[in-house]
């Protein structure tokens, strides 16, 4: 017996990206390369990395310059961290909540430190992001995002969820970060702003 002709309507192209969709994806290969080889980075380096032809690029951006600017707009858009927010489960303590909190956003300020930083632009002009966010929506959403992990504990608070998430918010923004001292890890931090600078055998 002979096997069935595979049938050709079964085999379906995948479909095609749309424009939106294509720089998207150009977008979030070129940032790690940016990242790593600054403003020097070839469009021909992108298009390899995201297995496209170079000139598939062009046809979304009119030039390097655009595409440099769109990557350094996302990488200060602050999309990525309020889904990380948003997706915390808000039925753990209030310090693990908090906890994991502070590791998304301080992975989303070394992913902007390190693009900022790269194209020599640390405390240039925010040039707002792809999706039209300002440097002020930015933190204000950001804020938000971690007033709601507050929420669940507002009646033991000192102080409105809001207020609460603006001053945890300036705190991890504000961190002095040198080579002599290592970090706080995310619990430290989360311990000390919880709790204060002094010890439990503190009088």
């Amino acid at each position: 017996m002979t096997a069935p002709k595979e049938n050709q309507t079964t085999r379906r192209r995948a479909p095609a990206m749309s424009p939106e969709q294509r720089r998207a994806m150009i977008i979030q290969t070129a940032i790690p390369l940016i990242a790593e080889y600054g403003a020097a980075v070839t469009t021909a380096k992108i298009a390899r990395a995201a297995g496209i032809g170079e000139g598939t690029i062009f046809r979304v951006f009119a030039d390097k310059d655009e595409l440099l600017q769109a990557c350094i707009a996302e990488a200060l858009s602050p999309e990525h961290a309020v889904r990380e927010l948003d997706a915390i489960d808000v039925s753990q303590p209030l310090p693990d909540r908090l906890a994991e909190a502070a590791e998304a956003l301080q992975a989303h300020m070394d992913r902007m430190g390190a693009i900022l930083g790269s194209l020599g632009q640390r405390g240039g002009k925010h040039p707002g992001t792809v999706r039209g966010a300002g440097r002020a929506e930015s933190t204000t959403r950001i804020r938000a995002a971690l007033a709601e992990l507050l929420e669940p504990d507002k009646a033991t608070l000192r102080r409105p969820p809001e207020q609460i998430a603006a001053l945890f918010f300036g705190l991890l923004f504000t961190q002095p970060r040198t080579e002599d001292e290592p970090d706080l890890t995310p619990q430290e931090l989360v311990e000390v702003f919880l709790h204060g600078a002094l010890s439990g055998d503190a009088k």
